[in-house]
């Protein structure tokens, strides 16, 4: 018998900022990947990381 899915997922959290700030330092969205736990968290996640293409703290979105 299979073992049950874990709670924990592997999320892509992606710049907000990238997409419409033309005046960045560079071309190219950034994205990071991390983990959630899908029962504690269930909606969309949203933290402040730093972007290299914007070189400032920026919020990053959960994208699918």
């Amino acid at each position: 018998m299979a073992k049950a899915k874990g709670a924990r997922i592997i999320i892509t959290l992606e710049c907000t900022e990238c997409r419409t700030n033309v005046n960045k330092r560079s071309p190219g969205v950034n994205r990071y990947t991390t983990t959630k736990n899908r029962r504690n968290t269930t909606a969309r996640l949203e933290l402040k990381k730093f972007c290299p293409h914007c070189n400032r703290h920026t919020v990053h979105k959960e994208i699918k």
